[in-house]
């Protein structure tokens, strides 16, 4: 599907309702920060390593499925935390770098252990308002949580 027909999630509730649809299925969704599909897939499924330039068997994304161990915590305070451990990349690599959910076949996982895809089918974009939405529930936290960017 080309990247301007893909459906936009604009809360935190449907991207939360999303993964609740595909619990128990075989093909897992994920999230990649970048500048979209069209983009990512115009060179084929692969991503490099930025710290060696090494190519990678597929797009880096990270996975969105709730895990076993997360209890009966709330999906949406998952799915927050998510997009939360890797907003600083819009940051580092530009404001036309955004959110958007996937499907995959496993190819690899690269140097952070984040999923390698190939067979990319993209889902959905993921609204700027539901980022805002994620930072306030990372906000209204106990703990401070902070994104994963080890350069601050």
């Amino acid at each position: 599907m080309p990247a301007e027909r893909l459906p936009t999630l604009d809360s935190l509730d449907a991207l939360a309702e999303l993964l609740d649809r595909q619990q128990g299925l075989p093909e897992r969704l994920y999230v990649r920060w970048s500048r979209g599909p069209e983009a990512d897939l115009r060179r084929g499924p692969s991503s490099t390593d930025e710290l060696t330039g090494a190519p990678m068997p597929g797009l880096s994304a990270n996975p969105l499925a709730v895990e076993d161990w997360w209890g009966d915590r709330p999906v949406g305070l998952w799915v927050a935390r998510r997009l939360h451990d890797y907003s600083h990349l819009r940051h580092e690599k530009g404001p036309d770098v955004r959110p958007w959910v996937l499907r995959g076949r496993v190819a690899g996982h690269g140097p952070d252990n984040e999923a390698l895809l190939g067979d990319v089918e993209p889902v959905a974009w993921v609204s700027d308002a539901v980022i805002a939405e994620a930072e306030q529930v990372v906000a209204g936290q106990d703990e401070r949580w902070g994104p994963l960017s080890r350069w601050h």
